[in-house]
């Protein structure tokens, strides 16, 4: 499998990986520096091999300058170890990582396919999707290049993701309402700003109630802190959280960004969500991402060009104080999920395998 640096590449590819070992395959994830960040959760039996990489669209001259000789050296390493190992399937799951080892596959002959997260194709994915025999896509509305045909298989999800599946949505009589707030890997300082502003405008009913979790810009840790504790809000606020779905799954209420991953998790485990897509993500494919669950009733989508501190802080009061409501949403979001995503992706793996063997 290759994958890009980021939570929203990694994990699904993560899904896949999990599945194929159940099925008795030997399995590897293909990635660069930054992904490595992201595979604290992965069985130890998935090799994992650092790949160089590179993109043009960030660093300044210097790195644009020396982005083609680290994806040429990215490409001659993966060719390598392609024509070492031997493998019987190539998997990409997008992200700028993922070009170099899908292409020394595709050099190589391997059979292959790719993964696409969003409702539309990212650069690497876009650049790739004549060179691979298979096209699957997470959201029915991918835009694809002319001629190109996909499958829809929806967007897999990591097995902490599914083992939480069928957790119960449950309204707490008495004690904390618990708010978890994702601004993707990353976080999201947008996030880090409105929403501690949000929380301190809820009548005092509704605030002293809420234990808030929230993922932050490690610069904005100890500001975010402050803020809510200044406020008489129960917070627990970090850069980056490693158990992701037991929050979600102990939680009432999701605030965040739409990435395609967080809301095929959001919607596995079926919680009520605000969702406030990136803005500045390619083609708005984070508003794409968005829309089923906003169109099933489980999610309500505020823009990030709309965003205030009083209209998010209407959004949560609005579901938080009318438990009926958040039920309700929490069983459309459990609805609109896809559960057999990670099943179908790994089938078309395994049928790929097979045509390989008989050509």
């Amino acid at each position: 499998m290759a994958a890009g640096g980021t939570g929203g590449h990694i994990f699904p590819a993560q899904a896949l990986g999990e599945e194929m070992l159940d099925r008795g395959w030997g399995v590897e994830l293909w990635t660069d520096r930054r992904g490595m960040r992201f595979v604290g959760g992965f069985p130890r039996n998935i090799h994992i091999r650092r790949i160089p990489s590179a993109t043009y669209a960030r660093g300044g001259a210097v790195s644009r300058i020396a982005s083609p000789f680290m994806i040429a050296t990215g490409i001659l390493t993966s060719w390598m170890a392609v024509r070492r190992l031997g493998p019987s399937v190539m998997a990409g799951f997008g992200g700028y990582p993922a070009f170099p080892p899908m292409i020394a596959a595709w050099l190589s002959g391997v059979p292959r396919l790719i993964h696409e997260q969003n409702g539309i194709l990212g650069k690497a994915n876009r650049l790739l999707a004549r060179r691979v025999d298979v096209v699957a896509c997470g959201a029915v509305a991918t835009d694809l290049p002319k001629g190109v045909v996909s499958i829809g298989t929806g967007n897999p999800v990591r097995a902490d993701v599914i083992a939480r599946s069928e957790s119960p949505f449950a309204w707490p009589s008495d004690g904390p309402i618990r708010l978890l707030v994702l601004g993707g890997s990353q976080g999201a300082r947008i996030l880090d700003s409105y929403v501690p502003a949000a929380l301190s405008r809820l009548p005092g009913s509704l605030a002293g109630r809420i234990h808030v979790c929230q993922q932050v810009g490690r610069c904005q840790q100890s500001t975010v802190e402050r803020y809510y504790r200044e406020a008489g809000i129960s917070c627990e606020v970090r850069p980056f959280f490693d158990d992701v779905p037991e929050r979600i799954a102990a939680s009432q209420l999701i605030i965040s960004r739409a990435g395609a991953s967080a809301v095929a998790e959001i919607a596995s485990i079926g919680r009520p969500s605000i969702l406030i897509p990136f803005a500045a993500a390619a083609n708005d494919h984070q508003s794409a991402n968005a829309a089923g669950l906003v169109d099933a009733g489980a999610a309500v989508q505020v823009t990030e060009g709309g965003v205030s501190a009083e209209l998010l802080a209407s959004s949560i009061a609005g579901i938080l104080s009318d438990p009926a409501r958040a039920t309700g949403m929490a069983g459309a979001a459990r609805k609109a999920a896809h559960p057999d995503a990670t099943t179908k992706l790994a089938d078309l793996v395994g049928k790929l395998a097979r045509q390989g063997d008989r050509a």
